[in-house]
């Protein structure tokens, strides 16, 4: 099957054609670090970590690019507050907090939250504040095509026109009569209260150090403008995939789509967004007390455990909380290692696979790349896995080495896509690296493997010189690829 996404802005799943053959570009947005993360934060970060993991294994050279928002209102309203208690470096001690100091601070810990549930670093994780410069050019972009102005009021503010821009709304099937004002500044230097600001001057009482000299007066960027300029940079004008939550989709996206597009950039091909959490069909709301956070989950079960549950549904459906949901998380995750304990305590660490070659499992792996393929359907995928654990526990009950042997691999294989790394490696001493290297290896020849039967050459032949650059030297023979470490 063709690899195939839905387009948010099409509105229908279209087949993946990359840009450049062989390479795929991802752009998806990070944190605003003004708080602990939150369900929401995590959920699209494993859903785009699966998007990534998924790519890589059909053969493509990835390129992620997750941003960091550490300079906005909300930042700034925070450090303006008094440290919260369990901040607080003595009792009774009261302070603010340099807006920067802040929000360094958060994005550690959802630098921590990313690690724990098994989240890949991106290729690039710029922050706003670094990139000052390439958002000055951008206004300056919009400003001569005619589609921003600097504010009417003086403020040292700059707008982009919505008007001006005959798409605007187009994302969301939106029309700008029917949109309420957008409120990220005063509308009195506005030429329509829907104009959204790129560029944010200076006001009275706001730290001098959250401003940057600019053409049109001292300020800080807008929101929307930060994603664009990052992007741009690191991925060009014109790219694979944007994601993002379902919840930026409008304004945020909206608007990004709209001024780039604007400034002459074909920017993103396509448009992937991921759905909400809710707490047993209800919306998570802090006022009626029915949230729960990423450090709440792993209090009450593993890290792998968590990540089974936030990655389990399709990622543009919602995700539902009770009660239950980790403890059912948990009792899948207790089958898939059930089943790959049995089968090293019977065949020891080594593999004995040969790569492409599934045997009795070839169904199931292909059911999960079918499933994968279509949209990253992971509740089918996550079916195929089951599939297969259910035929390796039938095939060591029945003494049937070879299919064990198989269904283990496959299995192996598709909890490395899925970022469900199984407790199986042995321990330290035990040949435990080895192992894990075995893993990682022999998934690149089964990607290469599927390319090669798709006559996909230029993939093949990316995936075995990526291994050729890290010393592992690839041989094709009459029964599939072997490999081995290649000596000085």
């Amino acid at each position: 099957m063709t690899l195939r996404f839905y387009d948010t802005a099409s509105a229908e799943v279209r087949d993946f054609v990359p840009l450049v053959p062989g390479k795929a570009s991802l752009y998806y947005c990070g944190a605003t670090v003004q708080g602990m993360p939150h369900v929401g934060h995590i959920r699209s970060a494993i859903a785009f970590d699966q998007l990534t993991r998924w790519l890589q294994f059909r053969g493509y050279r990835v390129t992620v690019v997750r941003n960091v928002t550490d300079i906005d209102d909300k930042i700034l309203a925070k450090s303006a507050e008094s440290f919260a208690a369990d901040f607080r470096p003595e009792p009774g001690a009261v302070r603010e907090e340099e807006w920067w100091a802040l929000a360094y601070r958060y994005e550690q810990e959802f630098l921590k939250a990313y690690d724990t549930l098994g989240v890949s670093r991106p290729t690039y994780e710029p922050r706003a504040t670094g990139h000052i410069p390439e958002m000055h050019a951008l206004i300056q972009q919009l400003i001569e095509r005619g589609h921003a102005y600097p504010a009417l009021d003086g403020s040292g503010d700059v707008y982009f026109d919505v008007r001006s821009w005959s798409k605007y709304g187009s994302l969301t099937r939106q029309n700008i009569d029917d949109m309420q004002g957008a409120p990220d500044a005063d509308p009195r230097g506005k030429k329509d209260p829907r104009d959204f600001a790129l560029w944010k001057g200076y006001k009275e009482g706001e730290p001098l150090t959250a401003s940057w000299a600019s053409p049109w007066g001292t300020g800080r960027p807008g929101w929307h403008l930060e994603c664009s300029a990052m992007v741009t940079k690191y991925l060009g004008t014109e790219f694979d995939i944007h994601g993002g939550g379902l919840d930026l989709r409008f304004p945020h996206h909206e608007n990004e789509m709209a001024q780039s597009q604007a400034a002459g950039h074909g920017f993103a091909n396509f448009w992937m967004h991921n759905g909400m959490v809710t707490y047993q069909g209800e919306k998570m709301s802090k006022s009626i007390g029915n949230t729960v956070s990423p450090a709440e989950m792993l209090e009450l079960a593993p890290s792998r455990v968590v990540r089974y549950y936030l990655g389990q549904a399709h990622y543009r459906s919602v995700l539902d909380y009770r009660p239950t949901s980790l403890q059912e998380a948990a009792a899948a995750v207790d089958r898939i290692d059930g089943f790959l304990n049995k089968a090293r305590e019977r065949f020891g660490s080594g593999f004995g696979f040969v790569a492409g070659a599934f045997g009795e499992s070839k169904a199931t792996m292909d059911a999960f790349t079918a499933a994968m393929d279509d949209d990253l359907n992971v509740p089918r995928a996550l079916g195929a896995l089951h599939d297969t654990v259910r035929a390796g526990n039938t095939a060591l009950a029945a003494g049937d080495d070879e299919a064990a042997r198989n269904a283990r691999h496959v299995v192996i294989l598709m909890t490395q896509v899925l970022g469900l790394n199984a407790a199986t490696q042995p321990s330290a001493g035990d040949g435990k690296e080895q192992a894990a290297l075995q893993v990682l290896v022999d998934g690149q020849l089964a990607a290469r493997a599927q390319a090669r039967a798709n006559k996909d050459w230029a993939a093949s032949d990316a995936i075995r010189d990526a291994l050729k650059a890290a010393g592992v030297v690839v041989e094709d023979g009459p029964d599939g690829a072997t490999w081995s470490l290649q000596r000085d």
